[in-house]
């Protein structure tokens, strides 16, 4: 989620946590009392976007080469710059400019928006988020949004951060534009993702008076029903929320034990929910061992030290050492090929795929058991899976 650091310090009813408010609308307010906290996928993401933008700026001439070769100097010193990271982001450019180009064939005075805040103040209160891009024609506006994240693939179907950010870019252009549908776009690089979704004006705007509207005041005024839901994964208050603790544990009054077996319906009933509970058991963990380095006492608990490995502090001098002891370099050394990733980044994953496309194999992975919704095919390798994994 790493998705404007403005949304996040300013807005309370923020767009990227919008498809959590509209569910669950008391926990805008629950949340805004725990402080923001940032993490390397969000720095990262955050300069992916300022690259993208520099890129998609200079190519349409609003920023000169002087500025682009200037502004590039200081984001190649950036900690999470990769070469890999250039060439995702000269693609999304080169995306996002055919996408202009498309729609100057139809419309030749059509124009476009570049990371621009959208006021949504018509719809949530005090509320505002940055667009990525938008390019505006007669009767149609394209919205692009760029997620850098490799974790989870984003669809664009009925995304309600995508439908909010439409909203915005659409108050900027309704007045000069007869516009009659939006086009909506993920751009999600790493995850090889182009999701894109289209709905008539007239439609995204009931959406907005029936649903986004009422769940908005709502959400602004703490009001509503906690609901717990796999929403819950980025919301602040996860650690100390009553209505999550009460939900997963739930899964505590079964007893797996002899004679009283587990039916096949209560076994179900637990999978509906186990990722949900261990996600939430790990966050739990991590929040009280954090609060501990605090200085937070929890009873019946203290920190220890955890397990450590040993290192050597100077490999030249220990090789030397053993050298000298009549072991050979055969003996005392390894040597093992860099991971595929490490790979990517040194020569570029275009440039890694055309040298080693032939000597790379993706096998098989492990079977995993998943609700029916899940967008992946059934496994149908049951007796080899049997084999393996057994």
């Amino acid at each position: 989620m790493a998705k404007k650091e403005q949304e996040k310090a300013h807005a309370l009813l923020s767009p990227s946590g919008a498809a959590r408010w509209m569910i669950c609308t008391p926990s805008a307010v629950l949340e805004s009392q725990f402080p923001d906290k940032t993490s390397d996928a969000a720095e990262e993401g955050t300069l992916a976007h300022l690259l993208g933008e520099t890129i998609i700026r200079n190519r349409l001439g609003r920023v000169s080469d002087k500025a682009f070769a200037d502004a590039m100097v200081n984001i190649k010193k950036h900690k999470f710059y990769s070469p890999e990271m250039l060439d995702y982001m000269n693609a999304y450019a080169d995306f996002v400019l055919d996408e202009l180009t498309a729609s100057r064939v139809i419309c030749p005075d059509a124009e476009i928006e570049v990371e621009v805040q959208l006021n949504l103040s018509d719809y949530m209160q005090d509320a505002f988020g940055t667009g990525d891009i938008g390019i505006v024609s007669d009767k149609v506006l394209k919205v692009i949004d760029l997620k850098y994240g490799k974790g989870v693939k984003v669809s664009c179907v009925d995304n309600i951060q995508m439908k909010i950010y439409a909203l915005g870019f659409l108050a900027i252009y309704d007045i000069a534009y007869d516009i009659e549908e939006v086009q909506m776009t993920i751009y999600q690089p790493r995850m090889d993702n182009i999701s894109s979704y289209t709905m008539k004006v007239k439609d995204l705007r009931d959406w907005a008076e029936n649903e986004l509207k009422p769940k908005a005041k709502l959400a602004f005024d703490g009001l509503g029903e906690y609901v717990p839901s796999d929403k819950c994964q980025f919301c602040k208050a996860k650690n100390r929320c009553r209505a999550l603790a009460m939900k997963n544990l739930e899964a505590l009054k079964y007893e797996f034990q002899d004679p009283d077996l587990l039916s096949d319906k209560e076994i179900t009933e637990i999978l509906t929910y186990t990722d949900m509970l261990v996600s939430w058991a790990n966050s739990i963990s991590g929040y009280a061992l954090q609060e501990a380095l605090n200085g937070k006492k929890w009873e019946g608990f203290k920190l220890v030290e955890g397990r450590s490995v040993r290192v050597i502090t100077d490999d030249e001098k220990a090789a030397e050492i053993l050298s000298k002891e009549g072991f050979t370099d055969e003996q005392i050394f390894t040597r093992k090929l860099a991971g595929i990733t490490s790979l990517e980044k040194l020569v570029s994953k275009a440039k890694f795929n055309e040298l080693l496309a032939g000597l790379i194999d993706k096998p098989q992975g492990k079977p995993t058991l998943v609700p029916e919704c899940d967008s992946r095919p059934e496994f149908n390798g049951i007796e080899q899976a049997k084999a393996d994994f057994q």
